[in-house]
């Protein structure tokens, strides 16, 4: 059978058209217009402001009097569907306090939403829908909200005696996901290269709070020798791990670079 000219021309254009979804992340709409995320994953420190991005692509300035956008929230715990933001021509209303999408980027086509001090049930599948009568396109972008330690050294412990004992504990407050892990070192006059401890260590279970992050206590058992320990806490929030210094000078007294404690928030070494 002979192929036109026109006929091959035809399939090498529906063959370019089928290729556009997996070469650019968009979805085509039943008309002429499509969606531009920026990946199908964001991810957010909890307390910090996010937009998350969803663009109209294109060089011609769109009507906001007949274009509708509308954001969507599917929690990670469940599959319902919750209206998050909504816009039509000049009314909108936010659902989620703080809500919004900027009126200046509307007519070049920029309908990203913005949300201020994000918390962790902000987590969860965001739908962007819009609406350019009469046509219609969306897409979807995963929002990961991550919590950062707040590690703190407690060198006073030192001094409590526990069964004959001597401990200095390294606490992670306030972090998010659950998942931490937590490593003792030491150094000493033998070893100035310095080891990972595998003895005399005590660390417990995650504590889940009431705003959804988890604290968690490690617990090591000092020897009277002249020594220098250190904490190292690794999480997924932290670009560097969290490290906590502690130094023994003798048998009866404790240093550290804090006459009381140690204390640093996202510690990055």
């Amino acid at each position: 059978m002979t192929v036109t000219g026109t006929e091959a021309a035809g399939r090498t254009l529906r063959g370019f058209l089928r290729l556009l979804p997996v070469l650019w992340c968009w979805v085509a709409p039943a008309g002429f217009f499509i969606l531009k995320m920026e990946g199908k994953n964001q991810t957010v420190l909890l307390n910090d402001n996010v937009t998350i991005s969803c663009k109209v692509p294109g060089s011609t300035p769109l009507n906001t009097n007949i274009m509708g956008v509308i954001w969507y929230r599917k929690h990670q715990a469940h599959e319902t569907e919750h209206e998050v933001f909504k816009m039509y021509g000049k009314h909108q209303k936010a659902f989620r306090p703080g809500a919004s999408v900027s009126r200046a980027g509307l007519e070049k086509g920029d309908v990203s939403l913005h949300l201020p001090g994000v918390q962790l049930r902000d987590a969860g599948e965001y739908r962007c829908k819009v609406v350019v009568t009469p046509e219609q396109a969306q897409e979807t972008v995963f929002l990961n909200v991550l919590a950062s330690p707040e590690c703190t050294l407690f060198p006073e412990q030192a001094m409590v005696k526990d069964d004959g004992n001597k401990y200095i504990l390294c606490k992670a407050r306030g972090f998010y996901p659950e998942n931490i892990i937590i490593t003792w070192y030491t150094w000493t006059q033998e070893n100035p290269q310095g080891q990972e401890i595998s003895e005399g260590i005590t660390t417990g279970p995650a504590i889940k709070n009431e705003d959804g992050t988890f604290n968690i206590t490690s617990r090591l058992r000092l020897e009277h020798i002249v020594t220098t320990c250190q904490c190292v806490i690794r999480h997924i929030s932290l670009l560097t791990s969290c490290r906590l210094n502690f130094t023994q000078f003798q048998r009866e007294s404790c240093f550290s670079e804090d006459s009381n404690y140690y204390h640093k928030k996202s510690l990055k070494n």
